[in-house]
């Protein structure tokens, strides 16, 4: 990765930034300070209207990010994570396309991952299903995946193939993936900034040797989804075109899938805050995460792009950031956050050490879910607009 970096620095000044473009980490277990892996989406791009859904696949159960508004392609998942402990997300890349598909016949990242969390239970599963996926299977992408049993990898996929970016065999334990394929043409690689700027980050806990301590879902959503460092000319990781965050959290082998927690800030993260989901057979996500009977749209996403427009964009979408109030705002939230963590880390310690199954784990989730989202009603409703 250090020589990467070095690499990078030199042409990074002269890559384009993508429209639709995610920054992403893979944790391996071998790296974290409990030995579950974790993994980062923040997700940008031009759909702004996110939420979560539970579904009932083939084979498995999962909960996956979605577009409010689903598109002409059909079901498709953003990152998810299933009963198995298969949990899969995706970065656009620009750099890996070799051949003549039109365009019309590309963009299926969100219906392969679907079709993965439905019927794929580990890392070899996921390899046998593009193994044997029609071509061209209609993607440009890099998927970073984790299992139950230690997996992490990314794989930097085409219509025709893949690469596999083994990450519990890197040295530094943990790989962050922007908007190019490290197999792909260089000329053509981009989110080169957001890569050198969250590769500092991390650089830097290690360095300070927390990342083996201290880091979770808290630290990455403050120290990147909420970070208005940059490198270049003014990109920061969160954007105007971002639309979620979201840390799985996963598993020790040997553990159960159902340890597994989503935690997801809907909307902008600066204007929002993370709230954890467990992972069940059944549906536990909040009601405020996910589409109700009148609305496709999910309520905490609608409140999160509310605060945004009002506070960090107030001239839209393509005017200019209000980096103070950003900054000012991602504080805020942090806080609002920082109550909801404390209490659902009491609350999965007791499961997690014994003290009640997953029954009654999930019945004391759901009336905790409750006062977490009217925490963050509250912190909207104490803004002025």
């Amino acid at each position: 990765m250090k020589r990467l970096c070095i690499l990078l620095a030199a042409i990074g000044m002269m890559i384009p930034v993508a429209v639709c473009a995610c920054t992403s980490v893979i944790i391996s277990g071998s790296a974290s300070p409990d030995g579950r892996p974790l993994m980062w989406k923040h997700r940008d791009t031009g759909f702004l209207d996110n939420r979560l859904e539970h579904f009932k696949g083939e084979k498995y159960s999962f909960i996956g990010l979605v577009n409010s508004e689903e598109g002409p392609l059909g079901r498709e998942v953003w990152i998810g994570t299933n009963t198995a402990g298969f949990s899969i997300m995706n970065t656009a890349s620009y750099c890996l396309k070799n051949d003549d598909v039109p365009a019309s016949e590309m963009d299926r990242e969100g219906v392969l991952m679907y079709r993965a969390l439905e019927i794929c239970a580990d890392l070899s599963d996921f390899e046998h299903f593009l193994d044997t996926l029609s071509r061209p299977m209609g993607v440009e992408a890099n998927f970073g995946c984790i299992d139950a049993f230690g997996g992490a990898a990314y794989y930097e996929t085409w219509n025709d193939g893949y690469v596999k970016r083994d990450v519990t065999g890197m040295e530094d334990g943990y790989c962050v993936v922007t908007n190019f394929s490290v197999t792909g043409r260089k000329e053509d690689w981009k989110g080169v900034e957001r890569y050198r700027t969250a590769s500092e980050i991390f650089a830097s806990m290690e360095k300070e040797g927390s990342r083996f301590r201290c880091i979770g879902p808290d630290i990455i959503m403050n120290s990147l989804s909420r970070s208005y460092k940059h490198q270049g000319d003014s990109l920061y990781i969160p954007r105007a075109i971002t639309s979620a965050s979201v840390v799985i959290q996963g598993v020790k082998p040997g553990e159960s899938p159902e340890r597994i927690v989503f935690w997801t800030a809907l909307g902008h993260p600066s204007s929002s805050a993370m709230v954890p989901v467990p992972l069940s057979a059944e549906d536990h996500i909040p009601g405020a995460m996910k589409k109700s009977s009148d609305s496709v749209y999910s309520h905490l996403c609608d409140l999160s792009n509310s605060v945004k427009y009002a506070y960090i964009f107030p001239e839209g979408r393509k005017g200019p950031m209000d980096l103070e109030k950003a900054e000012w705002l991602s504080t805020y939230f942090a806080a609002v956050e920082k109550g909801i963590y404390e209490d659902f880390s009491r609350l999965y310690s007791g499961f997690a050490g014994g003290a009640f199954g997953q029954e009654e784990y999930l019945r004391k989730y759901d009336k905790a879910a409750v006062k977490y989202v009217r925490s963050i009603e509250k912190a909207v409703e104490s803004l002025k607009f």
